[in-house]
């Protein structure tokens, strides 16, 4: 193993993850023959195929299988090297990856990355948007710095950083304005536009509900909260979305925003990180930021009304 080299690590762990060899190239920086003549030394080294090539994607063999998780340790460990040398410097530089789930990152991204740009000159922000499930895979595979999700995500290799509180919206076709909020119960009545499956605010909105996941008919899908938007403008449905996401969503759109009366569906914001991490002081200075952002974007949103100030806000 004594020709066994980083670099090759990298590659084998980028097609490992792309499953092809222009997007594994293309993420590392280099051209496709050269990926491929890596991948061609490095099995050549081991004496065994890592890869079944086929004419439009690859697949790790057997062996390849069990090479990618131990590949993985070793960049991992070496990219953790790198973030304590980088952490005991007085600038914070270099890179910083950031995963944020989609019913965030359209909403808080601009202002964050101003404000870390100008408060980190030096730091190369990487930015992945994506939901829960996979930002705490990356996470874990140290793929991902830190990610910016929904709490809580209880894995209890992962550090949780709780930074605000923000409450969901009922939005309706703009003829309903002024017309009486719809009860939970009421609510579960109506055509309701949800995101697709693999979201956590779906979920939210299902648990305030209290209707279960196994949908009825009259409930639709949507992949993004500007679909779901467009769709109720349209008299599709009726929808939740996050406070933060209301002066996107219905600039231009002919709906109505309420809040609820009584209790407040709502959810908690946070960040998360690996337990151990060398960045993990420099973690906590960043979520900072991401508190201010988003406290700022949730003060700006929607006013809430007296008779809803007045009730509690349980997270759901």
């Amino acid at each position: 193993m004594a020709n066994l080299t980083l670099k090759q690590l990298r590659y084998f762990d980028a097609l490992a993850l792309h499953k092809h060899f222009g997007r594994a190239a293309s993420a590392c920086s280099i051209t496709q023959p050269a990926l491929s003549l890596q991948i061609k030394e490095l099995e050549a080294e081991l004496g065994v195929a890592l890869f079944e090539r086929g004419p439009r994607q690859v697949r790790l063999t057997h062996v390849g299988e069990e090479f990618a998780p131990r590949a993985r340790e070793i960049l991992r460990a070496l990219d953790e090297l790198g973030d304590l040398a980088r952490a005991s410097k007085e600038r914070f530089v270099g890179r910083l990856r950031i995963g944020v789930i989609p019913t965030i990152a359209p909403y808080l991204l601009p202002s964050l990355i101003r404000r870390l740009n100008q408060s980190y000159p030096g730091l190369d922000l990487q930015m992945r948007e994506t939901v829960t499930s996979r930002l705490i895979s990356e996470l874990s595979e140290g793929r991902l710095d830190a990610a910016i999700v929904a709490l809580p995500v209880s894995e209890p290799s992962l550090t949780e950083v709780a930074l605000f509180s923000e409450n969901f919206v009922l939005i309706r076709p703009g003829e309903d304005e002024g017309t009486p909020v719809p009860s939970r119960e009421t609510l579960r009545e109506m055509r309701l536009l949800l995101l697709e499956e693999g979201h956590c605010f779906r979920d939210q909105a299902l648990s305030f509900c209290k209707v279960q996941s196994a949908l009825p008919r009259e409930m639709l899908d949507g992949s993004s909260l500007s679909t779901l938007v467009q769709m109720v403008a349209a008299g599709i449905g009726v929808t939740l979305i996050p406070e933060m996401a209301v002066p996107v969503e219905t600039r231009a759109t002919p709906v109505a925003v309420s809040h609820f009366v009584g209790a407040q569906p709502a959810r908690t914001v946070g960040m998360i990180w690996r337990n151990g991490s060398p960045l993990a002081d420099r973690l906590h200075e960043i979520s900072e930021a991401v508190r201010d952002c988003g406290l700022d974007l949730v003060a700006g949103a929607v006013p809430l009304p007296a008779a809803a100030k007045a009730a509690p806000a349980p997270s759901v």
